[in-house]
């Protein structure tokens, strides 16, 4: 069958409410219209802007046979191009990151500006135009601090992204950051298993004892009631915030694609330590208060994040194949801040590791059970599984909406 039609199949039989069926998690022809229809069409993080801090400086990136090199240029500006050279398509960057002065081609030494411009080619001929083999652009965008690209020819509309997040962002200055340590790891389960698991906390109590130091598992705290209203708790908790200067109530773009909201720790807690003191004394940002909780921000399908009173953590999500997901994880701390004064590496970033390295479990017995023949599809719960139930609606209404051949004949 083909594999659109497969799909819409396999979408039209999906039961409301409950997990989706095996196809959708195993099978490598939809993992190929998830990333011809979802990765290679949205707006998708990529780093903290603070990971390219001098000119010349680079992160390079895949999203299926895509490679990506995000730099900085001498005017500031931090541009994506293609990471393959004009000539014969060698890659040009190889490593994760690093800084050049120009981009050099290793293969012939074609040259070119940071801007993407080609500055030289040796022995190309006297009719060769150098203006018409600059590096292929790919869409970038950079707000409060975080980097996102597009692969798409025509990106969608960023801006009401950008609008919602900035004053949210703002306040936590992450231009004024350092990457104090970023891991990444490889989780053995399809890219919906690794957001599915992220969305609720149903899971948490039996898995995550580091991190249950801090975080709520309670679903009225932690979540979103199905009519929209938060506890006289959490209600204070924004009233608060919002008086001081840090705006934190419950945003949901339409369609469900991003949220942004800062909501209260455990009574007490002020950051994601063992001790649930604060992890580095000079603080990152002007959030008012220890106790301002975290600021949850997620775009699908990339990227969540928490940002806290003393430093940020941004993780990034990217499908490898039908059964593989890299997340990386970055914490960032003042850019002042120095590691054994101001703050201690394994206590910042321990809680995470632990969260991390058990959400990867979790994933991988997930992915084991559904590869099972006997694996059905199983009810949600509608009170601590509310975001799981969010995150699956959009995930098929969007690809839904993008392989229905109505749709792409009014393309």
């Amino acid at each position: 069958m083909d594999p659109q039609a497969k799909a819409r199949d396999m979408l039209s039989r999906r039961k409301p409410g409950h997990s989706l069926e095996q196809g959708f998690y195993t099978d490598p022809e939809i993992f190929q219209l998830d990333m011809q229809n979802i990765w290679y069409r949205d707006w998708l993080f990529v780093t903290p802007a603070v990971a390219l801090p001098k000119t010349g400086s680079y992160v390079t990136h895949k999203v299926g046979p895509y490679r990506v090199v995000i730099v900085k240029g001498s005017d500031g500006e931090i541009r994506a191009f293609h990471n393959t050279c004009r000539h014969r398509g060698s890659v040009l960057c190889k490593a994760q990151q690093g800084q050049v002065a120009k981009l050099v081609c290793p293969y012939h030494q074609w040259t070119y500006e940071l801007d993407g411009r080609l500055l030289w080619a040796r022995d190309m001929g006297a009719d060769f135009d150098a203006s018409a083999h600059g590096l292929g652009p790919v869409h970038c965008r950079v707000v409060s601090g975080l980097v996102y690209i597009c692969l798409a020819e025509d990106a969608p509309d960023f801006d009401a992204y950008a609008e919602m997040v900035t004053p949210y962002l703002d306040v936590h200055e992450l231009t004024n950051a350092k990457v104090a340590h970023q891991s990444t790891i490889i989780e053995n389960g399809n890219w919906k298993l690794v957001w599915e698991n992220n969305r609720e906390c149903y899971h948490c109590a039996g898995n995550h004892p580091s991190l249950c130091r801090t975080y709520p598992e309670d679903p009225t705290i932690s979540g979103v009631a199905a009519d929209g209203k938060f506890p006289e708790k959490v209600e204070t908790h924004f009233n608060r915030l919002e008086a001081a200067g840090a705006p934190s109530r419950f945003q949901l773009a339409e369609g469900g694609q991003y949220r942004i909201a800062r909501m209260p720790l455990l009574d007490g807690a002020q950051s994601y330590t063992m001790n649930g003191k604060i992890a580095v004394q000079k603080r990152l940002g002007r959030v008012p208060f220890l106790d301002a909780g975290t600021l949850l921000k997620f775009h699908y399908p990339t990227t969540w994040n928490h940002f806290l009173s003393d430093h940020s953590i941004t993780f990034r999500v990217t499908p490898i194949s039908a059964t593989e997901t890299e997340v990386q994880t970055t914490w960032l701390v003042h850019k002042d801040a120095v590691e054994g004064v101001d703050y201690d590496l394994e206590k910042l970033t321990e809680v995470w590791t632990h969260t991390n390295d058990e959400d990867r479990q979790v994933v991988e017995d997930n992915q084991q059970g559904i590869l099972s023949p006997a694996y059905k599809p199983g009810p949600y719960s509608s009170s601590h599984e509310d975001g799981v139930i969010q995150f699956t609606d959009w995930y098929c209404e969007t690809l839904g909406n993008r392989i229905d051949p109505v749709r792409l004949a009014a393309e």
